[in-house]
C-alpha cells in the first residue's frame, strides 16, 4: 500500500485516489460504503465521491480488518461500532510497520547485503 505521507495538505480525496491507497478497486469502497453506515463521504457536483482524512482512517480501519485480519464484515461492523479509535490505531501501527520494514528493506538493499 503507498499512503501519501503528505496527505495532510489536501482536504479532499477522489474515490480513485483512496482504492490506490490501499490497493483495492473502487467498486470495493463503494460496496464497503453500503456495509458500513459510518462511511459517507461527501458527494460534489455529478455525484462524485470526495473523502476526507476522517474517511481515509475509516477506510483504512476497514481494509485492516476486512483484508487483513480477515474478518467477516458484520464483525467488522461490531469492532467499529464499539472501539472504532482502538480499530483505528490498530490500522496506523500496521501502516506505520509496514513503511518502515519498506525503508529498512531498500536501505539493506541499498547497502548491497541479501
Amino acid at each position: 500500500m503507498t499512503l501519501n505521507p503528505n496527505k495532510d495538505l489536501k482536504k479532499y480525496y477522489s474515490i480513485q485516489e483512496v482504492a490506490q491507497m490501499y490497493d483495492v478497486n473502487e467498486s470495493l469502497l463503494r460496496f464497503w460504503e453500503t456495509k458500513f453506515p459510518q462511511l459517507k463521504p461527501r458527494r460534489a457536483a455529478r455525484d462524485i465521491r470526495q473523502y476526507t482524512q476522517e474517511d481515509i482512517k475509516l477506510v483504512g480501519a476497514i481494509h485492516n480488518l476486512v483484508k487483513r485480519r480477515g474478518m467477516h464484515l458484520e464483525a467488522a461492523r461490531e469492532v467499529l461500532r464499539k472501539n472504532k479509535e482502538g480499530a483505528y490505531r490498530n490500522s496506523e501501527a500496521l501502516d506505520m510497520l509496514r513503511s518502515l520494514r519498506s525503508q529498512l528493506v531498500e536501505l539493506r538493499s541499498s547497502l548491497g547485503a541479501e
